[in-house]
């Protein structure tokens, strides 16, 4: 009978010879892994965007994997919004929890029998070995270390405990955690962005713990496990990573493992060069998402600060969609130096992407749905809403390059586009003269300045107070006392709406009448 630990040691040898056969075929094959501990920000959704692109561009898959393995930091319902904010940006997840893939689990809380198994062959090889340090000792360390002012580093002790010394402390139930060996022996790392990098971690850092003593892996070991174990190619991650990245080529090389290629992506830094911070509260993605930003208008924002692209830096800022970036990605032009952010071009970026909408024919009719809805919500309480759909085309047409964020067009200053007059005040200017200013209107071609001159000269015409003709045209046309002048008002709302709300007034007050007769 097969013990449940030869066949999950079986199953890893299968999976290990499957990805060694994939590799055959070169598939690119990049992950990002980030760790539930709150919401998707802009460094992370970066590191996410240059991974999909390098994948898309070279016809190869992007993962995510869930790295849950510091189980104190974890934040409930975390993992589910950072899947949100990846799909609406835009990132499609080809593999990874709960969208399928050969290569899983992928939440490392649930691949704890994986790394037991690939512990015991470093423990098996020499590479790594048990340590019994009490956590007073490693404190003591720490303070000694500052008094002389050194930097704390793990002393090494238990890598020279004998086997029976090692075998007789375990047999008694001593707690421990696995460190793995550093050696000196360290190539160069080549990093894709930075081209060669030396950092010899043995002579600053003492032995790294690659398995705590509560069973549950780090960082360290767990992300070299599972970037082999997943058949990954290429690694892109933050730059702070970049020191890191040593010990794990080392693990790798423990292991007779061939390690992926390795590019560090530089810091996203504020416009005034300083570091983003997660204490920021703008920089969260759902930030973005609630102020009304586009997931494309974001994606562009990012990319124009990191490079990865050939363009004419004094050029215009265009639009891309996300098939467009990919196709014009290149790592080679990634940037090495801290990618600064330009918050006037997330604006700009917005912009375009509301004038592309507006102009394409498939996405249009989605657009005035969308503001359909906005008017709904602002208004939850009005009967009278004009919801037309020509008359939504219209004001996008004319807002396209005029606001930033679509639901600019429900503010309260602009409720006279959606909301139709019902209370009229008209004791200045007859029934005979509105209908007059209708026929004077319809044959007009709008404009602010025509539409100026044009009610200048009928209130000449007519013998109106100007002022007072105004007043009532306001009314009439809005129901407010106050907003737009009249004429910037008209230009807004388009012949059509104007002509209709003049006739609409014309009808209620020949319904009145009528009541009167009555």
């Amino acid at each position: 009978m097969i013990s449940i630990k030869h066949f999950k040691a079986t199953n890893i040898l299968f999976k290990q010879f499957k990805i060694l056969s994939h590799r055959l075929h070169s598939e690119v094959r990049v992950r990002f892994a980030p760790s539930p501990t709150g919401q998707l920000h802009l460094g992370g959704l970066r590191t996410a965007l240059y991974n999909y692109l390098f994948a898309k561009s070279k016809k190869g898959k992007f993962l995510l994997r869930i790295e849950d393995t510091d189980q104190t930091r974890l934040v409930s319902g975390a993992t589910k919004l950072l899947i949100d904010d990846l799909l609406w940006a835009g990132i499609n997840i080809d593999e990874g929890p709960n969208f399928g893939g050969n290569y899983g689990p992928y939440i490392q809380s649930e691949r704890l029998h994986i790394y037991k198994e690939n512990m015991r062959k470093l423990l098996e090889n020499g590479s790594a070995y048990h340590c019994f340090c009490t956590e007073r000792r490693l404190e003591m360390l720490r303070k000694e270390a500052m008094r002389t002012r050194q930097i704390p580093r793990y002393d090494n002790k238990c890598r020279h405990l004998s086997p029976q010394k090692v075998m007789q402390l375990l047999g008694k139930g001593t707690p421990s955690c696995i460190r793995f060996k550093l050696t000196s022996h360290e190539d160069p790392l080549q990093d894709l962005i930075y081209g060669p990098v030396q950092h010899n971690v043995s002579e600053n850092e003492g032995d790294p713990v690659i398995l705590k003593s509560d069973e549950y892996p780090t960082y360290h070991f767990a992300n070299v496990v599972d970037d082999h174990l997943m058949g990954i190619t290429h690694v892109f991650r933050g730059v702070e990573w970049q020191i890191s990245t040593t010990k794990h080529l080392l693990l790798y090389k423990a292991f007779g493992w061939q390690p992926p290629q390795y590019g560090h992506l530089p810091l996203l830094v504020n416009a005034d060069g300083t570091k983003l911070s997660k204490r920021q509260g703008d920089i969260g993605i759902l930030h973005f998402r609630n102020k009304g930003y586009s997931p494309i208008a974001l994606l562009n924002y990012i990319v124009s600060a990191g490079g990865g692209f050939t363009r004419d830096q004094f050029a215009k800022p265009q639009i891309y969609n996300i098939d467009e970036l990919a196709a014009q990605f290149n790592i080679e032009n990634v940037n090495s130096h801290p990618s600064r952010l330009n918050p006037e071009l997330l604006d700009a970026f917005n912009r375009l992407e509301l004038i592309r909408l507006i102009n394409n024919e498939s996405t249009l009719p989605i657009l005035i749905d969308h503001v359909k809805n906005l008017i709904k919500e602002t208004y939850p309480n009005e009967q009278n809403l004009d919801l037309n759909t020509a008359h939504i085309e219209y004001v996008l047409r004319w807002s396209s390059k005029r606001i930033t964020f679509l639901k600019e067009l429900t503010s309260a200053k602009l409720s006279f586009l959606w909301v139709k007059p019902s209370n009229f005040s008209t004791k200045d200017i007859s029934t005979a003269q509105i209908e007059k200013l209708r026929d004077v209107l319809q044959s007009l071609e709008f404009s602010k300045d025509n539409l100026s001159n044009a009610i200048k000269l009928f209130a000449v015409k007519e013998e109106l107070n100007f002022a007072l003709l105004m007043k009532n045209l306001r009314s009439i046309l809005s129901g407010l006392k106050e907003g737009p002048g009249v004429a910037e008002m008209m230009d807004i709302l388009g012949k059509d709406v104007v002509v209709q709300r003049l006739e609409n007034m014309l009808q209620n007050e020949q319904l009145q009448k009528t009541k009167a007769i009555r």
